[in-house]
């Protein structure tokens, strides 16, 4: 098997593992368990919480202790019992502790997957700028296919969505162990520094203005995919109350047209390498954000029957608005990092966007969502919420611009790697 097809199958499990519940676990919670909002809350925040240490402290020690393949393989060995689990809990305080031990597992992967992939590219001689988009396209493929399993098979609202969850993630941890193998890069260093001791080296790279900017940007943007991840498929299930709309295929099966999203997002994927080298990743990101701006701009005016397509081309628009800052983001990062600290530039991405990004973007919503946009009978204020969320997203572009001042380098795009030696001061 090539080296690029081993990279594809992980990708696709990668993602499978996650498309299998991440959209339709909100219906199983208010449709099934009929639990609370507030707790529902708790529980889409695990993935946050999870990320605020587990990917640093996972990205640490791969970078000095464990092969990188093996650390993903174990963590989603110990994921997948962990969704075979899910199942059996019927209390919604025991739940939030389950998921939060699942995501545990599950969240430090994302980042350590990005490592293993880029470690074997480029110990092939290969170019990350150019390889690696076609291959972790095959990730939104597997998201797609899980979302679709769930759906067709009649399980967003049942607990098997977390039974095929689980079986995807055993078979990934056990495949993990055939891949090529990502050492760690830093256990032959004689620093004795504090910072290196603690594995905290790649919090260097905040002392560069411009990273520092990167990042806070990097986390607002993570929010943002946050509010899209909780509340996208909700926002269809809800247009079930309203007669008008209860037998509209957008509202039968919701997660099959929120999976529009994840298919504009294989060709999105395509396209980086083309933007990443020709306008650079201050251009890209900017478009992200005005893209997020037009994701939630069309979901506040959009509905399941006459204006469908506008939900539709939210959808579209999402490719662009996802993979813009978070694919891309992470081979700015890749590029910008000392290869020896590669895994833990990799995680603090992830912790900035799926960890600090993403407990903003829970805690933040709920509060303004149950405070602004809830009526006394439960009913939301849909229009409003997305209406808010679009505002949100346009003044981050505006204010982005000026605060960013990275100048792009098309040549640096194409160096496979930056030579090791000092840290981005």
């Amino acid at each position: 098997m090539s080296l690029k097809l081993r990279l594809i199958v992980m990708n696709f499990l990668q993602f499978f593992v996650w498309g299998a519940w991440l959209l339709t676990i909100g219906a199983y919670w208010f449709q099934n368990k009929q639990w609370s909002g507030t707790n529902f809350g708790l529980v889409f925040s695990t993935m946050g919480f999870a990320s605020l240490f587990m990917p640093a402290l996972m990205g640490v020690v791969a970078d000095k202790w464990i092969n990188a393949e093996k650390l993903y393989g174990a963590l989603h060995i110990c994921g997948a019992v962990m969704l075979f689990c899910v199942p059996m809990v019927d209390d919604p305080i025991v739940m939030i502790a389950v998921m939060m031990l699942t995501m545990m597992c599950y969240m430090p992967t994302i980042a350590l997957a990005i490592t293993v992939a880029y470690n074997a590219l480029k110990r092939d001689g290969l170019d990350v700028v150019r390889d690696y988009p076609p291959i972790r396209v095959w990730g939104t493929i597997g998201f797609i296919a899980a979302l679709w399993t769930t759906s067709l098979l009649r399980l967003e609202t049942s607990s098997g969505q977390f039974y095929v969850a689980s079986a995807a993630a055993l078979a990934l941890g056990l495949y993990a162990f055939t891949l090529p193998p990502a050492p760690p890069q830093m256990g032959h260093t004689k620093s004795r520094a504090l910072v290196d001791v603690l594995g905290l080296t790649s919090f260097r790279l905040f002392k560069d203005r411009n990273m520092a900017v990167f990042f806070v940007f990097a986390m607002l943007l993570g929010a943002a995919l946050q509010l899209t991840n909780a509340y996208g498929d909700t926002f269809l299930h809800d247009f079930a109350n309203v007669p008008a709309f209860k037998d509209a295929i957008a509202v039968k099966y919701p997660a099959i047209i929120m999976s529009i999203s994840q298919i504009s997002e294989t060709l999105f994927i395509l396209t980086i390498p083309f933007f990443l080298r020709r306008f650079g990743i201050k251009a890209v990101m900017t478009m992200s954000m005005l893209a997020w701006f037009l994701r939630f701009g069309l979901f506040a005016y959009g509905d399941p029957g006459d204006r469908l397509w506008m939900i539709v081309l939210s959808c579209i628009v999402y490719g662009m608005a996802f993979d813009f800052f978070n694919i891309s983001g992470s081979l700015f990062v890749e590029q910008q990092s000392d290869s020896r600290i590669r895994a833990s530039a990799q995680g603090l991405f992830m912790v900035m966007t799926n960890g600090v990004g993403a407990v903003f973007g829970s805690l933040a919503s709920g509060f303004l969502i149950e405070h602004f946009f809830t009526a006394a009978d439960g009913s939301k204020d849909w229009h409003g919420i997305w209406m808010t969320f679009a505002l949100y997203a346009l003044v981050m572009a505006v204010v982005f611009v000026p605060l960013f001042k990275h100048r792009h380098d098309p040549d640096a795009m194409r160096r496979p790697q930056i030579p090791e030696g000092d840290l981005v001061p």
